[in-house]
């Protein structure tokens, strides 16, 4: 018995792989030629993701570097602040100690006793606390201003209008706008009688009023 008789055996497969197509006349594409289908939308959804991705990478990378520049700027500003104060501390600590000196050298000069080397010394000192920017105030007239003048001696005059000094016990000091050491002054104050004959004149005229009709 043939195995086609007891059918065990399969009919032959026959594959066309010509690649021109006998009925048609034209060229087939093999398999592997074909390029694979993708969808529009499946497509269009995979790019969208990755470009919006990346945007939003940049805008928080630019985010981080704005950050960082202003804390670095705000850090410097804040370490030259704080150098510039220790400088002033430091200027002002030892123009400070330097204050007993120039008074004894305020005193020389008012008793004519400032004279040859030590004339040029002092001259030479003061010269330089004063590019420091060590000034000296207070004169004889200046109003009284209790939050740069320390009154020492008070008293009442009919010269002056408002509290004035009339006498600088002892010369102040700054450094621009910060006060070493206020200046020692002797006050007066508008004299109380001053003002009462005034007042008394004013009374005497309404007085005499109602006689004279």
């Amino acid at each position: 018995m043939s195995p086609r008789e007891n059918g065990s055996e399969e009919e032959p497969v026959i594959r066309d792989n010509r690649k021109i197509d006998p009925e048609t006349g034209k060229a087939r594409e093999s398999a592997g030629d074909a390029p694979e289908a993708v969808p529009a939308d499946e497509g269009t959804q995979t790019a969208a993701p990755a470009e919006g991705s990346a945007t939003d990478l940049l805008a928080e990378r630019t985010a981080d570097l704005q950050r960082l520049q202003a804390e670095f700027s705000n850090y410097r500003k804040r370490v030259e602040r704080d150098r510039i104060a220790v400088r002033e501390q430091a200027v002002a600590s030892v123009l400070t100690e330097l204050l007993p000196v120039l008074d004894d050298i305020g005193r020389a000069r008012d008793h004519g006793e400032l004279t040859g080397g030590f004339a040029k010394v002092s001259e030479s000192l003061e010269a330089a606390v004063g590019k420091l920017g060590l000034t000296a105030y207070g004169a004889k007239g200046d109003p009284f201003d209790p939050t740069v003048h320390e009154a020492l001696l008070h008293s009442y005059s009919a010269e002056v209008t408002e509290p004035t000094c009339i006498e600088i016990l002892q010369p102040g000091y700054r450094i621009n706008d910060r006060i070493l050491r206020a200046a020692r002054v002797a006050v007066a104050e508008p004299s109380e009688e001053a003002a009462a004959p005034e007042e008394t004149a004013a009374g005497s005229g309404e007085a005499g009023g109602p006689d004279e009709n």
